[in-house]
């Protein structure tokens, strides 16, 4: 019986604590499915389901076999910013907030998502507000979600 109890909770810990870092998973995948590699394309692309692969317990679409390998010879370089929670809320609110995949913003090698709609674009406020100093801010804010 005791076998059987911690098995279960080594189950239970996986299966809720698998990945290490909180990651932003609507619909499923990080940055709602779109290809991560694209971004540093400066594009936009939906991912393919026949091209996922799962890194750090999240799971990742690409839009070829090529962008696929791409991110696994270094998946660090292409993970959103945040967890791919919207930058700007983290940043001015120290909230999670969702994202719109379509609006991006690669700075200094990395990738930042950001929410866009119902008249607000976060991006926009980003780079009205000073994004050097929100960056800064949503650094420090991200440490204590970790």
């Amino acid at each position: 019986m005791k076998q059987l109890i911690i098995l279960f909770t080594l189950l239970i810990s996986t299966v809720f604590y698998g990945q290490e870092k909180d990651y932003n998973l609507k619909k499923g995948y990080i940055a709602e499915g779109y290809d991560v590699v694209s971004y540093f394309n400066n594009k936009a692309e939906e991912g393919k389901k026949e091209f996922t692969t799962t890194y750090d317990g999240a799971k990742f679409k690409f839009v070829s076999k090529h962008h696929l390998e791409t991110f696994k010879k270094n998946p660090k370089k292409y993970i959103p910013q945040y967890g791919g929670w919207c930058a700007y809320a983290i940043g001015a609110n120290n909230t999670k907030y969702d994202i719109n995949p379509k609006t991006f913003e690669i700075r200094d090698g990395k990738l930042y998502l950001f929410y866009n709609a119902w008249g607000t674009n976060t991006l926009s406020k980003w780079t009205d507000e000073g994004p050097d100093k929100l960056k800064e801010k949503a650094d420090q804010n991200w440490s204590s979600y970790k």
